[in-house]
């Protein structure tokens, strides 16, 4: 079967595959190879446009088949069963009350030769900031780390300020439809996942958050990705929100539980055509149709209409609970 590949002159090899490794897309589970002069690195998936342009080398995108490595062993050879985890940065997380939990951190230290500290979870997502608890199961004692998404990096303390690798699919789709002139202003915009992509693409970002450790480490990514057209701003949405009456095209909407509450903020910082992308929490029963609701109540109440362009289910959260996607027009 044929794999994605980077083909690239055996001399430029190197710097190209620390890249790939860096991007975490390098398939190391394939042989590395050369054949007339160029060397075949495996990928996980194909490069975006951007990771490309970043690419050192004079590379190519190609197919090819590999040949496997030895079997690598799995979290089911190890432990006799495949507990849920998920990687951000160097750390791994799981659940602190997961049964075998450390015996579950030594098999992930042993397996992801990239992660060096494994955190359980004691809380789930709480508080005003979105945060969570974490005791340290093995490796270094720390919550800190860099993680890297899409040619793009993030500091964060995962105690400190919420951030999940799972939305990186859902945030490259918003980015996916930015322009160049739009004017985007982030409402929740945490270590800057959304904020960051996007202002590679567009005119300018206003990113917000009213958590001042989520503040401190965007900061700190606007300056470790060269960005310099977002404009930082700490603070309460619904107040910062006034300073911005009708210049954004697009509304980024990222705080499922409670959006509902910034709504007449949203509509009031609108671009005529400008899109809302609103995050909700819905039971199974009423994915969509009460959300939209709210949003064309908020719109009614300045004069304003909506019209609905995509709604999407993006992840199950809980039993009959679906973190789901509206995005609206406003007019």
């Amino acid at each position: 079967m044929k794999q994605p590949c980077i083909a690239i002159p055996k001399k430029k090899g190197e710097p190209a595959r620390k890249f790939l490794m860096e991007l975490d897309i390098l398939d190391k589970s394939l042989k590395i190879f050369s054949e007339d002069g160029e060397l075949y690195l495996p990928l996980e998936r194909e490069l975006t446009p951007e990771e490309f342009d970043e690419l050192p080398g004079e590379a190519k995108q190609a197919e090819r088949e590999f040949e496997s490595h030895e079997k690598i062993f799995t979290l089911e050879d190890i432990l006799g069963f495949t507990p849920g985890y998920e990687i951000v940065g160097d750390i791994a997380l799981i659940e602190a009350d997961e049964p075998e939990a450390e015996r579950i951190a030594d098999a992930l230290l042993k397996l992801h030769r990239n992660v060096k500290t494994v955190l359980g979870a004691v809380s789930a997502v709480e508080g005003e900031f979105r945060t969570r608890r974490f005791k340290v199961l093995a490796g270094d004692e720390r919550t800190e780390t860099i993680h890297k998404d899409h040619g793009c990096k993030y500091k964060v303390d995962l105690a400190r300020a919420y951030f999940t690798p799972r939305l990186s699919t859902e945030r490259q789709r918003i980015v996916s439809q930015i322009s160049e002139n739009d004017v985007v202003l982030d409402m929740f915009a945490g270590v800057g996942p959304y904020s960051i992509p996007i202002a590679k693409k567009c005119k300018k970002v206003i990113a917000m958050d009213k958590n001042p450790d989520a503040i401190h480490f965007l900061k700190e990514n606007v300056e470790l990705n060269s960005i310099g057209n977002i404009e930082v701003i700490e603070g309460d949405a619904n107040e910062i929100a006034r300073n911005f009456k009708g210049i954004a095209d697009h509304v980024i909407m990222n705080l499922p539980h409670s959006a509902d509450a910034f709504l007449d903020a949203a509509i009031f910082v609108m671009a005529p055509q400008g899109i809302i992308h609103y995050y909700g929490m819905t039971h199974e029963d009423d994915l969509f149709d009460s959300s939209i609701g709210l949003i064309e109540a908020a719109a009614k109440k300045v004069g304003r209409s909506v019209e609905v362009v995509e709604c999407r289910t993006v992840r199950s959260y809980a039993p009959h609970q679906y973190n789901v996607c509206i995005e609206v027009r406003i007019s």
